[in-house]
């Protein structure tokens, strides 16, 4: 069962480190452009990623951390 967790929880990392612009840029684009109807859980999931993105503006600019331990930030 931990197993599983772990291998979900990994997969969640890669998906919204590699899906987040798409979904942030493309939504509002299928939304207004195309006129598709309005999904709550994509409204949900596009919110979430604008959060996941300032999250990472803050932490790499503002707090001038790092993700990992040996990588450091060149200014």
């Amino acid at each position: 069962m931990k197993r599983v967790l772990k291998d979900l929880y990994g997969a969640g990392i890669l998906f919204f480190y590699y899906a987040k612009w798409f979904i942030v840029i493309g939504l509002p684009i299928l939304y207004y452009g195309l006129d598709y109807k309005r999904n709550y859980i994509l409204d949900i999931l596009w919110v979430w990623c604008i959060i996941l993105i300032i999250k990472d503006f803050v932490y790499k600019f503002i707090l001038k951390k790092s993700y990992c331990d040996n990588c450091s930030i060149k200014d």
